[in-house]
């Protein structure tokens, strides 16, 4: 397919590309200690699973429109990435956390993309059908942007920055300015409009970061607790939450606690990387 983008829509369209890839990328360190340990550690499917969905709804929207080849780029290397992450999640995953993923998968990723594709096309026909399912990415979009609040709170709640990392904000931030920008020019509303809710958030962590980063607060053990509950609500989704040692009990094991918080710190770092790719779509 030949491009008919002008050459700045085209520029902000493989800018807006290359930091999507960065940040579809991010996660990889801790899918290849996965696959070390060959342990998934209490990791989390779920971000990985929305961010799929995300790409694939993205995805269908960029083909019913013409010429939107950098849209359809973007969100298919995010198809084959969250593909890959999630197939591996699977293998290593323990039984009870592979049967939830399996489910999930088939709700959501199946049944309700399915459902969706088969509405919009038997109820809605030509530029109707366009603006219907712009508005159902826009929907999908804004509610995965708004997820930085919880994490933002945890942040100001421990006066840690340990699980936002700074790096990470910025090119979510870049890539929400380079898709803003590819929108306004293509006056393509559906894909600029959440990408201003994800510039805001994005300098909104930045912001904290600089405010925090100097902090030396050791999060306690309740609130390492309270701060992996908020981040997994991040995806809007129930999980199961590993347990504490129970204090009361005589002659615990010191050894044991120490493992169960690295535990819970692995937790929350892959819940927050999950993160990273459900907001990096469009």
């Amino acid at each position: 397919m030949v491009s008919t983008h002008s050459p700045l829509v085209f520029a902000f369209g493989i800018l807006g590309n290359i930091i999507s890839f960065v940040v579809f990328l991010a996660p990889v360190p801790t899918f290849v200690r996965v696959c070390k340990k060959k342990s998934t550690e209490g990791f989390q499917s779920v971000p990985y699973v929305v961010a799929l969905f995300s790409a694939m709804l993205w995805l269908y929207y960029a083909s019913l429109k013409s010429n939107e080849i950098l849209l359809i780029t973007a969100n298919t290397v995010g198809c084959v990435v969250e593909t890959i992450y999630i197939a591996i999640y699977i293998v290593y995953a323990p039984k009870q956390a592979r049967m939830f993923t399996l489910r999930l998968l088939i709700l959501m990723n199946f049944g309700g993309f399915c459902s969706i594709l088969l509405l919009s096309h038997f109820l809605a026909q030509g530029d109707t059908r366009v603006r219907v399912l712009g508005w159902v990415c826009v929907a999908f979009s804004v509610s995965v942007f708004a997820a930085p609040l919880s994490i933002m709170r945890v942040v100001i709640r421990t006066k840690s920055v340990e699980f936002m990392p700074f790096y990470l904000s910025l090119f979510l931030t870049l890539s929400a300015i380079m898709w803003f920008l590819y929108g306004v020019l293509q006056k393509d509303l559906y894909v600029g409009l959440p990408n201003i809710l994800g510039f805001i958030f994005g300098v909104l962590q930045m912001v904290l970061y600089m405010i925090y980063k100097n902090y030396k607060t050791v999060v306690d053990d309740e609130k390492l607790s309270e701060s992996k509950a908020d981040i997994v609500n991040l995806s809007m989704y129930e999980t199961k939450v590993c347990s504490q040692p129970n204090s009361d009990e005589k002659g615990s094991d010191t050894q044991i606690e120490h493992e169960q918080k690295e535990q819970d710190v692995k937790t929350m770092e892959a819940s927050n990387q999950g993160q990273s790719s459900v907001k990096c779509e469009v």
